[in-house]
């Protein structure tokens, strides 16, 4: 049984390095920790990173890191994924440093072909996370997929990945939220039906609701897209704010969201599909939110379809 302490970063494709730094460090919030050739590290906490920027031809998301509960679990995680069919592979020492990381493996989601992670250390940095415009982000909060094979997906990251189900919503279930058990956020991870496998957004916990509302104004003032909010969603509670990244990535800030208790969570909700479960203030997403991101799938590998 996979146990998590945390969804710990996410790689993102960028189309343009030098902009994005600038973006996601003075108009996102994020600490610049180092470039290597064409490649950036930003973070959010004490950690190394929490967000890796990678030079690529077309935007999109490439990897997802989860931080495990305990060290002594690495062994007993990869051998579990192993009799799964999953055929991980352990970074070579050389590579794990090159991170700053500790003992780490990866794999390939069998179905949409983005590549997980799994490490159980990371290197503390030695000064606390200090934000450039004045904005506190806490943490990475959770990624949200779109996909075509919803039912196989929501098979795999619940049965086989031990995601526990916070939400679902519809009568055929078109949303999923689910939480990296026992890491108490409502949902780290997300799936929604839709016609294609892509990245819905990404979010960000800031430290309070009035990151949000300053937020509203360095958006603004930057001539950056808002594709929606602020609002309060219905299934975390959590007031959130959606907008565009220099490449059309929807991102989110969000605050307030439940948490679940390890021991008694109390069950899954099946929620209306509506506007207001989505926004319970009556607010409407933009034509493009959601709407850019590919699915990046490494070494060119084809995604089954």
């Amino acid at each position: 049984m996979i146990r998590y302490k945390k969804l710990g970063y996410a790689v993102l494709c960028v189309t343009d390095l030098e902009k994005s730094i600038d973006f996601y460090t003075n108009i996102v919030g994020m600490q610049f920790v180092e470039q290597v050739g064409e490649t950036a590290y930003l973070r959010t906490s004490h950690d190394h990173h929490n967000l890796i920027l990678e030079q690529a031809p077309e935007a999109g998301l490439k990897r997802v890191g989860f931080e495990l509960e305990k060290a002594s679990q690495f062994d007993d995680v990869f051998n579990y994924l192993q009799e799964k069919g999953l055929n991980p592979r352990e970074l070579s020492a050389k590579e794990a440093q090159e991170l700053a990381q500790g003992r780490t493996l990866r794999f390939k989601d069998p179905i949409l072909g983005v590549t997980y992670e799994m490490y159980v250390e990371m290197m503390q940095m030695g000064t606390a996370y200090k934000p450039t415009n004045g904005l506190e982000i806490e943490c990475l909060l959770h990624v949200v997929y779109e996909t075509n094979q919803f039912d196989e997906v929501y098979d795999f990251l619940v049965n086989t990945m031990n995601m526990a189900v916070s939400d679902i919503q519809g009568r055929e279930m078109a949303w999923a939220w689910l939480r990296v058990w026992p890491n108490p956020y409502h949902h780290s991870f997300a799936i929604t039906k839709g016609p294609e496998n892509k990245l819905n957004h990404i979010a960000y916990k800031v430290k309070s609701i009035d990151d949000i509302g300053k937020q509203v104004n360095v958006l603004k003032n930057h001539n950056v897209k808002i594709h929606l909010g602020p609002g309060r969603h219905h299934p975390s509670g959590s007031v959130f704010l959606y907008y565009a990244d220099p490449d059309g990535i929807t991102l989110e800030y969000s605050q307030g969201m439940e948490e679940f208790p390890e021991e008694n969570p109390r069950e899954p909700r099946r929620l209306e599909p509506s506007l207001l479960t989505l926004d319970e203030w009556g607010g409407q997403p933009g034509k493009d939110f959601g709407k850019y991101g590919k699915l990046i799938v490494e070494d060119e590998e084809v995604v089954p379809q």
